[in-house]
């Protein structure tokens, strides 16, 4: 097990130097996923068509799903493995990932057609999209094993190992992806095989993890025997991220039949592309948030507010410096983004139009995830929930009910900067609130 650092640097060490330290690894984990489904969406783009990139845009919602159920499952697992460390409890993740991989895959491939319409599929998008999905809930289980047991991996002490995992299977996607696609003329399906490959591929590298006898957690006798005790407190603890895919999940669905509704298929897949350009930038913003946990949550038990302040202050200043780099991107040059994923013109100035518009608010939203992640890293996390979910349920929704009505696809646009405006201040006016009534720096506890 590598050695980690004396958490005492965490009060001692320059702020700037603690939050590069701890954000570069983890904006690096999260600029992978995101690298890993803009690879699909440029390959799929250029080598199937536009309205395969609408088919895939459809599949949003179930991709959602599956990191819900998945991380339910790893979130929770990584947690309980590394509270159960000093016990040498069996690991009972992989069986929890396999029966739910199974069942989630099962059920969802029956029913798959159904579900593709409700979502917005037409009877042109539906074969790209159905294609595409077979071919994943075919291959769930593995999803679910490597994103349960990389979790995993990661919490006990192998933060790196768990990084590489997930570097192999961005790799070996972009190499195996434009094969299938291009030079064996496997369409979408290629692309979906491409993914599962890799994952499994990844999969493989977390296995030889477990079986080495000097690992912390490995599989041994028993890992087959479930504990109710344990899956409790897994659901219980993965239950947080899990909801807020699914929040997530149901919004997309109401997004594509909004856009399908006011703009047909094309208009779906417009949304595809502008929606894997704004994650990227929205993941690199999550990846400091991770990193500015540990050094606020630290400081902030210690009761040094004076670089609570400080991390904060920094983070800030790294947040809002990436989401604006993101929105002068997006309007200087759409050309260029949009040009990557397709050569379609109808397809390229819907996509060009959407992401102006989608990122007039980023600015303010790197301000507002990183207050967000604040109050989640000083432990007040009903708070944090609430500003995470409110820009979703409580702003976006009614936006997208209205706005179309009087503006067309225009107003589906629109109703996302408009909820990051309100979203960003009501997290401003929240804490505002926390600063004025004393609640964020109370000494409540003395040192030991």
């Amino acid at each position: 097990m590598t050695q980690t650092k004396n958490p005492h640097v965490l009060e001692t060490e320059s702020i700037g130097k603690l939050l590069i330290q701890y954000s570069i690894p983890a904006i690096i984990a999260m600029t992978v996923t995101s690298v890993y489904n803009i690879v699909d969406s440029i390959f799929i783009g250029h080598g199937v068509g536009p309205l395969a990139i609408s088919g895939l845009a459809l599949t949003f919602p179930l991709m959602n799903l599956i990191i819900a159920f998945s991380t339910l499952i790893g979130v929770g697992g990584a947690a309980i493995s590394s509270i159960y460390l000093g016990q040498k409890d069996d690991l009972k993740v992989l069986i929890l990932c396999i029966l739910t991989g199974i069942c989630f895959g099962g059920i969802i491939y029956y029913f798959l057609d159904e579900i593709l319409i409700f979502f917005g599929a037409s009877t042109s998008t539906l074969p790209y999209a159905r294609d595409f999905m077979q071919v994943l809930l075919l291959g769930n289980p593995v999803s679910f094993l490597f994103i349960g047991l990389n979790n995993v991996m990661r919490a006990t002490g192998y933060p790196k190992k768990a990084m590489l995992s997930s570097l192999l299977t961005v790799g070996v996607n972009i190499i195996l992806a434009p094969i299938f696609i291009f030079h064996l003329d496997w369409g979408i399906r290629g692309a979906a095989l491409a993914t599962v490959i890799s994952q499994s591929i990844g999969l493989i590298w977390i296995v030889s993890h477990y079986l080495n006898k000097n690992t912390t957690i490995r599989f041994k006798p028993g890992i087959f025997k479930l504990k109710s005790r344990i899956i409790m407190s897994i659901f219980s603890i993965g239950m947080s991220p899990f909801l807020m895919n699914v929040c997530a999940s149901s919004v997309v669905i109401i997004l594509n039949n909004s856009f399908m509704r006011y703009g047909g298929d094309l208009a779906i897949g417009a949304y595809g592309i502008v929606n894997r350009v704004l994650t990227l930038f929205i993941m690199i913003e999550i990846g400091v948030t991770q990193g500015m946990q540990p050094v606020i949550g630290f400081n902030y038990g210690a009761l040094l507010f004076d670089r609570v302040c400080k991390t904060l202050r920094y983070a800030l200043i790294a947040g809002v410096s990436i989401m604006t780099f993101g929105f002068l991107l997006s309007q200087l040059f759409p050309s260029a983004i949009v040009g990557m994923f397709t050569d379609n013109h109808e397809l390229m100035n819907l996509s060009k139009f959407g992401l102006r518009v989608t990122c007039l608010m980023f600015p303010l939203a790197g301000c507002q995830i990183i207050i967000t992640n604040f109050f989640q890293s000083i432990g007040k996390a009903k708070v944090s929930i609430f500003l995470s979910l409110s820009r979703q349920l409580l702003f976006l929704i009614p936006f997208l009910l209205i706005l179309p009505r009087f503006w067309g696809i225009t107003g589906v646009w629109s109703s996302m900067p408009m909820a990051d405006f309100i979203s960003f201040m009501t997290t401003i006016g929240t804490f505002m609130y926390f600063v004025r009534k004393g609640l964020l720096f109370k000494a409540n506890k003395t040192i030991e």
